[in-house]
């Protein structure tokens, strides 16, 4: 039943019908559990090509029983902010493990990655600074540098002449992904660590889509490139991609993370984490440093996708990594592939603007070392040959 139109300042009913007019309006479906590369909706069961588990660990037993230990030491919530007594053995031996595992001196937990990169702009950075983005980061960071009274720079996506353009010598902070999230591709770190030198700015790295997956140990995106931590001021990272649970932190030096505990408003006045996923994520990394064999498979899966979607005529963007864009073009377009894709029980998420810019339209094709050749061979067989015309270079999203 709808309830009587809702008059006053606000027009939300324009607003979406503006939305589902153009073929952009969002819904959410409930899932009855994703694992194991699987999806279940309303009783039928899927291939998940559409889910961020890179290492296919979010049900995996042993993180589960780290968890069920955890809620039977520590309860199921934290009850209180990290400054009053939010902050437990669990949260501080999690800090350590990461600051270990990553190679910086100490590490800070976050609810999420979101909340993580908005925290550490707002406290950093004032009307005496300034940030220069990748065109492509994550919405968390373009939001929060638009909000700011520092001035942002946005500068093409990947083109460090382009950065070096506008660089001003030990004015504020640089900002870029390891591994973008509609793209797949990765940032230059190596160039962007040598110009943050050279022009004696911060460097902030966003590596939720590397952490887990690339580099020894799964170390990310900084690790798989040769970068020294040390040359890369800011690290964040998620939990609940590869790791496969959730939260994220911010790591660098002790100074750092002391400053942030005291002025990012996102952290100081948050109810933090429960210590049960404390927990998880622990038993999670040393899951993934031991994790090299599940990462060699995952890398033959995605060649196995590439060369099989290419060789049908599909357009991809030039990723490596487990997140792979087929380029559709428009948005009816990736509807409509997304629900032939359903239809033999292969799920794929259609992406839209205002996620991508109008026109590059895809779906965002996710693998996992949950799935099999088999599994690969059946989306290609559920995508068939490519009958449209894609849409040319230049993906990106903001």
């Amino acid at each position: 039943m709808t309830g009587p139109a809702v008059t006053g300042p606000f027009a939300l009913g324009a607003a979406l019908a503006g939305r589902a007019q153009v073929g952009l309006l969002r819904n959410r479906i409930a899932t009855d559990g994703a694992t194991g590369g699987r999806l279940r909706v309303a009783g039928r069961d899927y291939l998940n090509f559409s889910a961020n588990d890179y290492l296919g660990l979010a049900d995996h037993p042993a993180i589960k029983a780290a968890f069920n230990a955890g809620i039977e030491r520590y309860g199921t919530g934290s009850g209180a902010s990290p400054l009053v007594t939010g902050y437990s053995r669990a949260h501080q031996e999690l800090e350590e493990t990461l600051a270990e595992w990553l190679g910086v001196e100490a590490v800070l937990l976050f609810n999420c990655g979101f909340s993580a990169n908005q925290a550490v702009l707002k406290a950093l950075l004032g009307k005496e600074h300034l940030l220069w983005q990748d065109k492509l980061n994550h919405a968390s960071l373009q939001e929060m540098g638009s909000q700011l009274p520092c001035k942002m720079q946005r500068f093409g996506h990947n083109d460090m002449a382009a950065l070096a353009q506008q660089l001003e010598p030990n004015r504020g902070l640089i900002v870029s992904e390891g591994v973008f999230s509609m793209d797949g591709d990765q940032g230059p770190w190596r160039e962007l660590a040598t110009l943050a030198a050279q022009s004696g700015n911060w460097l902030m790295i966003d590596d939720a889509h590397g952490l887990g997956v690339l580099g020894p140990q799964g170390r990310g995106t900084l690790a798989a490139q040769g970068v020294h931590p040390a040359s890369v001021h800011i690290q964040m990272g998620t939990f609940g991609k590869a790791l496969g649970v959730a939260g994220a932190f911010v790591g660098g030096s002790r100074e750092l993370v002391d400053y942030l505990v005291n002025f990012a408003r996102h952290y100081v006045y948050s109810t933090h984490t429960p210590a049960a996923q404390a927990c998880a994520v622990s038993k999670s990394i040393e899951l993934v440093r031991a994790a090299d064999d599940a990462r060699a498979q995952l890398g033959q899966l995605i060649a196995r996708f590439r060369q099989g979607a290419q060789a049908l005529g599909w357009q991809l963007g030039a990723s490596a990594t487990p997140i792979q864009p087929l380029l559709v073009g428009e948005s009816s377009a990736a509807l409509q592939l997304a629900e032939r894709l359903r239809e033999c029980g292969v799920w794929a998420g259609a992406i839209r603007p205002p996620t991508v810019p109008v026109g590059t339209a895809r779906l965002r094709i996710t693998l996992s070392a949950a799935h099999c050749e088999q599994d690969v061979d059946r989306l290609l067989d559920a995508l068939g040959p490519c009958s449209g015309s894609a849409t040319s270079e230049g993906t990106h999203h903001g």
